[in-house]
């Protein structure tokens, strides 16, 4: 509904643009570009999740916005931006798409049950130590799970994972894309901590939906996930319990490197005309306007630090929900979600992720695990 109202609104401002919305699932839109495309009937404009973000870009024709766009254009919308949010849209030294709904892992938590757990509320932890402490102290209060995460399962990309083992020190790749590291000392140590919160018996593996289920009627304490599922969360807490949120938790006193979620636009037409119609639909949806719907509306974390201090957009939700400001103040720390490379890439990314799962849920060593699915993964490799 928050898409559709933007595009209206676009519409009415420019009724010589005709916006055709076609919705997609999320998971689905690569492989449906990629067959419109070979048809050579691609579209003109498509939101791509980060994961598929470089095989688009390197494989589909997506003009660079540099070559489409005039210099001092381009340059005045990126400007009221945040830096390393505009850097997701980077590949090779050149724009290939706008950071369009996107967010950093947030740490929701259940004020209430950290009263009934002895707990403070107003010190939420920092650490993963201290992640593990309230976790135990309010499943044995309480019988309810004390954490939730969105790092596993079977619909989850790998970009809460990549934060979680760079906060260690380590990599799942290299900065090349060419060496897959997620077996390495860092990310093994990372594992094995989780596995320890798994056996401990507050943090069941739930799915995804079963996940937000719990939060947002409140039957779990803490929850680490994109503030996608905020507005649920919001809605599911609203005179029931004391919502709350903290930043990606650290390991010890290394800093935390939260990674991005979501999506990026971009122009994949060769039409000039086509192109600059595009590139103004662009505009519009990663404009002031734009990211306060995305924010208010959905959820994800606002792209544009003029839109987040203006009183005419999102200042005074922000202050009226508390909820996204380790949201933004994590947007200065941001690293970004690194694509796996080469046309196996989602087969990479499923073989790293499912190890993880099993090394964190199941039997059998990490380091044995993940050494052999890394091995498995590095061969897809280009």
């Amino acid at each position: 509904d928050a898409t559709l109202e933007m595009i209206d609104s676009f519409q009415k401002a420019n009724p010589n643009i005709t916006v055709e919305g076609i919705p997609t699932p999320a998971p689905d839109v690569i492989s449906i570009v990629q067959a419109d495309v070979i048809a050579r009937n691609g579209p003109d404009i498509a939101q791509i999740i980060f994961a598929d973000f470089g095989y688009a870009a390197e494989n589909f024709g997506v003009p660079a916005l540099e070559d489409i766009v005039p210099a001092d254009e381009l340059a005045g919308h990126l400007g009221g931006m945040f830096p390393k949010g505009v850097e997701l849209g980077r590949l090779n030294g050149k724009t290939y798409g706008l950071a369009y709904v996107f967010s950093t892992p947030v740490l929701f938590y259940n004020a209430d049950l950290f009263v009934a757990a002895g707990l403070n509320p107003d010190a939420p932890p920092r650490t993963w130590d201290e992640v593990s402490a309230a976790a135990q102290a309010i499943t044995k209060a309480t019988g309810k799970p004390g954490l939730l995460t969105g790092i596993f399962g079977p619909s989850a990309y790998d970009w809460l994972f990549q934060g979680f083992i760079r906060s260690n020190g380590g990599r799942v790749i290299s900065e090349d894309r060419k060496t897959l590291m997620f077996a390495g000392t860092e990310a093994v140590e990372a594992l094995a901590m989780m596995k320890a919160i798994a056996r401990s018996g507050t943090m069941p593996n739930n799915s995804s939906a079963d996940n937000i289920e719990a939060m947002s009627t409140g039957n779990a304490g803490m929850f680490l996930n994109t503030s996608a599922i905020q507005a649920a969360l919001i809605r599911g807490a609203e005179g029931k319990f004391d919502l709350r949120s903290a930043p990606m938790p650290t390991f010890r006193d290394k800093p935390a490197a939260p990674t991005n979620s979501g999506s990026a636009l971009m122009i994949m037409t060769q039409d000039p005309v086509k192109q600059r119609a595009a590139w103004e639909l662009m505009k519009h949806l990663t404009s002031d306007y734009g990211y306060t719907i995305i924010t208010s509306k959905i959820g994800y974390v606002p792209l544009r630090q003029t839109a987040v201090e203006s009183e005419e957009y999102l200042a005074p939700f922000l202050r009226e929900h508390p909820v996204m400001a380790p949201n933004i103040a994590q947007l200065q720390s941001l690293t970004p979600w690194v694509s796996m490379p080469g046309p196996n890439y989602r087969q990479i990314m499923t073989t790293m992720m499912n190890a993880a799962e099993q090394a964190v849920f199941g039997e059998g060593d990490p380091a044995t695990l993940m050494s052999e699915a890394q091995a498995n993964a590095q061969a897809l490799i280009p």
